[in-house]
């Protein structure tokens, strides 16, 4: 029996799942052509030179450093093992226990930039994965990957230390324009994951809002003032987002 949604394959396929699957996925969730396909995990560092006057230089601290690791890895509520953030207040809430990037922007930004040897994880991200990305994935859209559960939450909004990770000025501001920054998910159960796993769509209550749909809203490329009335009452976008939509409707009501 096959189903088809907003550009990709779903399909009901029980003998694609391994039997280590929990029962109520082998009986009938939804699985599609999605991969992941390399986990990443990074513990934040001290870099730079203290008091350097050219600001690529300067002395900071981040965690946005991945690296590849193999095997089972346990995802907890807030983050995978191995893993850790150095500004808590911009990136430690359950809402962002875990970061997405689509595999297939990787050509583009290696050819775009100039960048041949960029590796998974160049973006910050945790999870890359093959078969998404912000055209398909939609917020409240919930994957059963190993024996974990997650939920999408949120665009990624990249900071300055995206440019910074990568040598490339204003890089960050370049993924903005593109709205290719990848996508949080909050942790529903925690569990096993591990690279090569397939992602299974549980459950996707809000088909309207994919990732690029409101990150055209926040950057205004969608400038309905009702529609961003319309995010800030979305349950499962994350609080600081709808917070964000919810003052932009406010002062769209003032003008």
């Amino acid at each position: 029996m096959s189903l088809t949604a907003p550009r990709f394959r779903i399909r009901f396929d029980h003998q694609l799942l391994p039997t280590s699957y929990p029962a109520r996925v082998r009986e009938g969730f939804l699985v599609t052509d999605a991969t992941l396909l390399s986990i990443q995990v990074g513990m934040p560092r001290r870099m730079g030179t203290p008091g350097a006057e050219d600001p690529q230089e300067r002395e900071w601290v981040s965690g946005i450093f991945k690296y590849a690791v193999s095997g089972p890895v346990q995802l907890g509520l807030r983050n995978l093992a191995g893993d850790a953030q150095a500004d808590l207040e911009a990136h430690g809430s359950v809402d962002q226990a875990v970061l997405f990037y689509a595999a297939g922007h990787y050509p583009e930004w290696r050819s775009r930039l100039g960048k041949p040897e960029m590796a998974h994880g160049a973006f910050g991200e945790n999870f890359t994965v093959a078969g998404l990305d912000e055209a398909t994935v939609c917020i409240g859209d919930t994957y059963v990957i190993g024996t974990a559960r997650v939920q999408v939450s949120q665009p990624r909004a990249p900071c300055w230390k995206l440019s910074r990770r990568n040598g490339v000025p204003a890089l960050h501001l370049l993924v903005q324009r593109t709205g290719r920054g990848g996508w949080y998910a909050r942790v529903l159960q925690p569990g096993v994951v591990e690279a090569g796993l397939p992602l299974l769509l549980e459950e996707r209550p809000f088909p309207q809002w994919t990732v690029q749909r409101v990150n055209d809203v926040l950057y205004r490329r969608e400038a309905d003032p009702a529609v961003r009335a319309e995010l800030a009452t979305c349950p499962l976008l994350s609080p600081t987002w709808r917070r964000i939509f919810s003052t932009s409707a406010q002062d769209d009501d003032a003008e």
